[in-house]
């Protein structure tokens, strides 16, 4: 059902509330979808909406094509609203494009263009070759937060990394004998693990490894795909024992820049991969290459839960997209733990910002999120 009111884009308010919808469908896919993306469609007939679908996992159909089975012969001359631009090519399953043709559709309301080198336009100039009006850039910004990881692996040929840590009130990583177990609560523990559902690989450092022995797998109510379990070590100081070493729970990764033949081989007894990522010109882990490489094996998204020196190295180096920092509702004083080990500015005026992306609290726990795309200095 049309609205009389057209925006700039030529989508009406009813294209803009059904791309809204989208996205909240397209999310339901989000720990299942990757590598492909988490897309959402709603199909728009005369007397409103008529049918609905999101892609759930690799090898099955995308949204179009379930909105389309939903709808039936209602899709025809009907309004398809669609997160990313339909396919063009024939992978595990035929192109959307031709579904959406076939079906008969008129209109076809796009979020944004994509950017994978397959389609990058190609199933927009299908659809429109076709005789169908196609609007592009709707809902746009909504669009693009929802598949920011999907659409940053695209365009940059890395992963998007997400550095999580958590931090008391004033500002400590852990108390002076070094707990930190926990310094935030049941639910903000419980986001943690969306967290690492949604993400294709979880990223510890060595002192982290060997201080908590982690599992690092979503649990709880989080189930899905089990991330792939990184430690940037770079001098092959981690054991291959405890729960990491335990590689049919979870696949893990040892990346670094130097290790003992021996140990090489431990890791490879137990079936871990070493990468060697090399050294970045700041002597530590080249996490360009890391994130380069992790790419390259189909991660979307890496969280990262960082310690102080992994984070530290992030931070200073500028190497993330998204920084997300639970506060916890406790203080741990004088001879806590600082949250980042790295040197800082010497002064105020050399301090870089961040911007305030997101506030979120639980229970008494706060989760701040800095997008780095916003980093400036500070001025005055």
């Amino acid at each position: 059902m049309e609205d009389a009111n057209p925006t700039s884009t030529g989508a009406s308010l009813a294209d803009i509330a059904a791309m809204t919808r989208a996205v909240e469908l397209g999310e339901l896919g989000r720990i299942g979808a990757p590598p492909n993306p988490w897309v959402g469609c709603v199909i728009i007939g005369a007397d409103g909406v008529v049918g609905t679908g999101f892609h759930e996992r690799p090898g099955e159909p995308h949204a179009e094509v379930r909105a389309l089975a939903a709808a039936g012969p209602a899709a025809r001359g009907a309004t398809a609203v669609v997160t990313l631009e339909p396919c063009s090519h024939t992978g595990r399953t035929g192109p959307c494009a031709d579904a959406l043709i076939q079906a008969g559709v008129a209109r076809v309301v796009v979020g944004v263009a994509d950017p994978d080198a397959q389609v990058s336009g190609n199933g927009i100039e299908r659809l429109r070759s076709a005789g169908i009006d196609v609007v592009v850039d709707v809902g746009s910004d909504l669009v693009r937060e929802s598949l920011a990881p999907y659409l940053h692996h695209r365009l940059t040929n890395t992963c998007f990394v997400v550095c999580k840590v958590a931090a008391s009130i004033d500002g400590r990583s852990a108390a002076r004998d070094g707990s930190s177990q926990w310094i935030t609560g049941p639910a903000a523990r419980d986001d943690v693990h969306r967290m690492r559902a949604e993400s294709q690989a979880v990223v510890i450092g060595s002192g982290t490894a060997i201080a908590d022995d982690p599992n690092l797998t979503p649990r709880h109510r989080w189930a899905g795909p089990t991330p792939l379990r990184v430690v940037a070590d770079t001098f092959g100081r981690v054991d291959p024992s405890g729960h990491l070493a335990d590689t049919g729970v979870a696949p893990t990764i040892i990346a670094t820049a130097e290790m003992h033949p021996q140990r090489r081989a431990q890791w490879g007894d137990v079936g871990a991969e070493v990468w060697d990522v090399g050294r970045s010109p700041r002597g530590g882990l080249d996490l360009g290459a890391l994130w380069r490489q992790l790419a390259e094996v189909g991660v979307l998204q890496a969280l990262v839960e960082a310690g102080p020196r992994l984070g530290g190295s992030i931070v200073a180096s500028g190497s993330f997209q998204r920084l997300v920092t639970y506060v916890g509702a406790t203080w741990l004083g004088a001879g806590g733990r600082p949250v980042f080990d790295a040197p800082g500015p010497n002064s105020i005026q050399l301090a870089e910002r961040l911007s305030l992306h997101d506030v979120t609290a639980f229970d008494n726990d706060v989760r701040l999120t800095y997008a780095a795309a916003d980093i400036g200095p500070t001025g005055e």
